[in-house]
Parts: structure tokens; sequence; C-alpha cells
């Protein structure tokens, strides 16, 4: 997990927005390779292990507990990406450097096509499939209940046909900007809320955030 990351995390327990704390282990470069995240406010702690932020435990005051390094990552039952990367990059009116891009379930496999096409971009890649691995250009963040994110903090994000719930699409509205774009793998869905229909067809729904 790039250690910049940090500050736009928040913890996953329904309580109002604070920064988390890292305590950094191991590093390779500006990637956080293991350490931990605490909760100033909850006092809830979450490991981070071999570079994934598992954002796990049961209650306030607990500590994640990580049997496997992938143990809270599902597998895919979508191994390729059903869109180009040039034609997702156009979707999502990206360009430019700077900022975060959030890829949503098996949408972390976009990671590496976009960031071919897009320089300075970093991409967080949560809930990612088993063989989506760490990368530079990508922080794994792993959590069922919510996106651990602060809200209005993503330049684009990406949902992939593995999260297609409805608390899911409300969540990935509320990490993206305003004005910015958001793109789903699927177009048996309705429009969450807050959400202007941009594209629906060919299997994908782009729509903007109001």
């Amino acid at each position: 997990m790039h250690i910049e990351l940090t500050e736009m995390l928040r913890c996953p327990e329904r309580h109002e927005e604070g920064y988390l704390v890292m305590s950094t282990g191991e590093m390779l470069g500006r990637m956080v390779r293991s350490g931990t995240l605490g909760c100033p406010i909850c006092q809830r702690e979450f490991p981070i292990v071999k570079g994934i932020a598992h954002f796990s435990g049961k209650g306030k005051g607990e500590t994640g507990n990580v049997q496997d390094d992938r143990a809270t990552i599902p597998v895919s039952r979508f191994p390729f990406p059903a869109v180009e990367a040039a034609s997702l990059q156009a979707l999502l009116d990206l360009s430019g450097p700077g900022g975060y891009v959030l890829l949503l379930g098996s949408a972390a496999r976009h990671a590496v096509g976009l960031a071919a096409l897009i320089g300075g971009v970093h991409f967080v890649g949560v809930n990612a499939p088993d063989d989506v691995e760490e990368l530079p250009v990508l922080s794994l963040l792993a959590c069922e209940t919510m996106i651990p994110l602060r809200q209005t903090v993503v330049r684009a994000a990406v949902v992939g046909p593995d999260r297609l719930g409805p608390e899911w699409l409300a969540e990935a509205r509320r990490v993206l900007l305003p004005g910015r774009r958001l793109v789903v793998e699927s177009e048996q869905i309705a429009a969450p809320a807050g959400l202007a229909r941009l594209v629906l067809g060919h299997g994908l729904f782009v729509g903007e955030r109001r």
C-alpha cells in the first residue's frame, strides 16, 4: 500500500470520518509491505500484510485478524477485463497526472492497462481478485462492509461485475469527486441516486457524480 494513501483512508466503523494512524514495518520504496493502521476514534487496528491493508475484525476495539494474507479477498468469477483500457480511459474522462482512481472488485485488473496510458495516477483496488498483486501504481485494500476511503477523494471509479450490489454502487459514488465519472461493468443496474447517467449499453453503465 502506498504510504501517501493513508490520509485518504477511513475506519469502516459507522462513526464520523477521521484520519487513521499508521505504524510501519517493512517498506519497499514508498510502498508499505507490513504495518498497522489504527483508528483514534474507536481504537480499532487493521493489519497490513504483504502490502494489503485488511479492514477486518468484528467490532469496537478489536484488531483485524488475518489468518491468510488473502483470506478476505474473494476469487473473482470474471477472469478478464470486458473493456479495453483505452476505451475505459475515454469513458472515465481521465487525462493528466495526479490523484486516485478506485477499482472495485474484479475491476482491479484494469490497473496495469490504465497505468500504461495515464502516468502519475495511483490506483486503489478494493476487494481485488486473488490473482491481482500490489504494484507501485496499485494499492490493495480488503473490506467486506464498505470502501474504506474518505468521501470525495477519487478522480474516477470502476466497479467490476462482481460488486454490483446497491450498497457497493452507493459506496463508489460516495468516494467519487463531484463532476467525475463512474463506470460499472454491467448495464443491468439502476442508476444510483446522485449519479447522472451518461452511457448505458455494450455491457457498461457510465455515470457522473452530481
